[in-house]
C-alpha cells in the first residue's frame, strides 16, 4: 500500500477535506539472531520497505475510534475502561499501548485512526510491532507527549507483553521505531545500545513469505522462553553471576549440560551459539565478507530448526530450494518461527532469477505459491508531513 493509495480510503472514511496527520512504521527482518532478544542477547534486524499507516484526528473526550482497512473492521473503546477486545483482536495493540502510556502517568485524549499496511499478517515481518509503534507515535504527537522513539519501542513491547500476552523481546519494537536507511542496527537488548551496520550494494536483501501461517500468541512461543529461562536458574546454581543465557560461554555451556534435561539444553544452545553467530556475522558486515555472512545465515537456520526446534516443513524447503539457486550467500528462516518468511542474501544480478526459480519449484513441491521479493533497508518510524 502506497501512501497515495491510503490517503484515498482514509478519506472514503474521514471524508474529502477533513484534516488529518500520518503516522508510519516499517516491517522489519532479522538478518539474524532469532530467539535472543528476550535473553539479553544480541540481534541484527532491518527495517524494511513494508509498512503500516496510521491516519489520526484527535477527537473531545476518552473515546477512541479505530478502523481497520485491511480488516474492514471497526473498534471503539474508552480510554477509561481499558479491556480487551475479544472480537476484533487487532484492536488489542492498540489499546495495549494505550494502557501502558497511561500506566506510566501520561493522559491522553480520544482520537480516531485509520489504519492499513503492506505487510504480510502473520508472516514474521512483525506487522503487530509496527502497529504498535505508529499508534505509540500517533498518540505522542496528539497529546503533546514528545515521547522519545525508545520509549514508543517500550510502550509497544509492554502492550505486546502484558496486554496481548506474547513474551516477545524488544527486537521488533526497537528495529520498527529505530530503523536507519541502507544499514542493519546491531542492537544490544540488554541496554538497547545499537551499531548502524551498512549494507552496501553487492548484496540485496530477499524476503520469501512461505505463505505458511502461524498464531504467535497460541504458538509454542512463550513455551520456549520459559524454557530459556528455567536454564538460567538451574545453571545459576554453578555460574551464579549470570542473568540471562546471553551471560553463558558455549564452554560453560557445555561443561554443564548435565544440569539440563535433553529439551532445555537444545534450546539453551540455540541461543548461546546463536548470540556467537550475531556478533561473528557483525564482523562479516564491516569487512563486507557476505560469503562468510552468508554461511552464519545457513548454521542459524540448522540451530532453530534442529536445538530450538521452531522451522516447519515449509520455512527448511524454502531454504534448501535458496540454497541451489545462483548467487546466493545464505539463507534461514527469520522471525519466530512455525510458518512465516525466509531471508536470503542474494548477488543482486541473480534476484530477478532467484524469485523465478525459487517461486516455481517451492509450489510445485508444497503447493502454496509463496511472494517472494527483495526489499532495501529503511528508516524506522516518522510522522509524514503534508505536502
Amino acid at each position: 500500500m502506497d501512501l497515495s493509495n491510503f490517503k484515498q480510503r482514509v478519506e472514503s472514511i474521514f471524508g474529502i477535506g477533513r484534516e488529518y496527520r500520518v503516522f508510519r512504521a516499517p516491517g522489519r527482518v532479522n538478518i539474524i539472531g532469532e530467539h535472543t532478544d528476550y535473553n539479553d542477547g544480541f540481534v541484527l534486524p532491518a527495517a524494511i520497505d513494508r509498512q503500516l499507516f496510521i491516519a489520526a484526528v484527535p477527537v473531545e473526550g476518552r473515546v477512541m475510534t479505530m478502523h481497520s482497512l485491511d480488516k474492514n473492521k471497526e473498534s471503539v473503546f474508552s480510554l477509561d475502561s481499558l479491556g480487551k477486545c475479544p472480537l476484533n483482536f487487532w484492536s488489542n495493540y492498540i489499546r495495549g499501548v494505550a494502557k501502558a502510556i497511561e500506566d506510566s502517568g501520561y493522559v491522553l485524549h480520544g482520537a480516531e485512526f485509520v489504519f492499513g499496511s503492506d505487510i504480510p499478517i502473520g508472516s514474521g515481518l512483525s506487522s503487530s510491532a509496527a502497529l504498535c509503534v505508529a499508534s505509540g507515535l500517533a498518540f505522542s504527537e496528539l497529546n503533546g507527549l514528545n515521547l522519545g522513539m525508545d520509549d514508543i519501542a517500550k510502550f509497544a513491547q509492554r502492550s505486546e507483553n502484558d496486554f496481548v500476552g506474547t513474551n516477545c523481546g524488544i527486537m521488533d519494537q526497537f528495529i520498527s521505531a529505530m530503523g536507519k536507511v541502507n544499514n542493519a542496527l546491531l542492537i544490544d537488548c540488554r541496554n538497547l545500545s545499537y551499531e548502524l551496520m551498512p549494507f552496501n550494494g553487492e548484496v540485496s536483501i530477499v524476503i520469501a513469505d512461505t505463505m505458511i501461517r502461524r498464531g504467535l500468541v497460541d504458538s509454542e512461543y512463550n513455551t520456549r522462553r520459559a524454557s530459556c529461562e528455567l536454564a538460567v536458574d538451574i545453571l545459576k546454581t554453578v555460574l551464579p553471576d549470570i542473568k540471562a543465557l546471553r551471560d553463558i560461554s558455549c564452554r560453560e555451556l557445555e561443561d554443564n549440560k548435565d544440569l539440563l534435561n535433553e529439551e532445555v539444553y537444545h534450546r539453551a544452545r540455540h541461543v548461546v551459539t546463536e548470540n556467537e553467530r550475531v556478533l561473528l556475522a557483525t564482523n562479516s558486515m564491516k569487512k563486507g565478507d557476505f560469503e562468510s555472512l552468508g554461511l552464519l545465515l545457513n548454521g542459524s537456520h540448522i540451530s532453530l530448526r534442529d536445538d530450538y526446534e521452531v522451522s516447519c516443513k515449509g520455512l527448511d524447503m524454502m531454504v534448501e530450494i535458496a540454497a541451489k539457486q545462483n548467487g546466493v550467500y545464505g539463507s534461514r528462516m527469520t522471525g519466530a518461527g512455525f510458518g512465516g518468511c525466509t531471508v536470503s542474501l542474494v548477488e543482486p544480478k541473480y534476484v530477478d532469477e532467484f524469485i523465478k526459480n525459487v517461486g516455481v519449484e517451492y509450489f510445485n513441491k508444497i503447493g502454496k505459491k509463496p511472494n517472494i521479493f527483495s526489499t532495501n533497508a529503511c528508516d524506522g518510524a516518522v510522522e509524514l508531513r503534508a505536502e
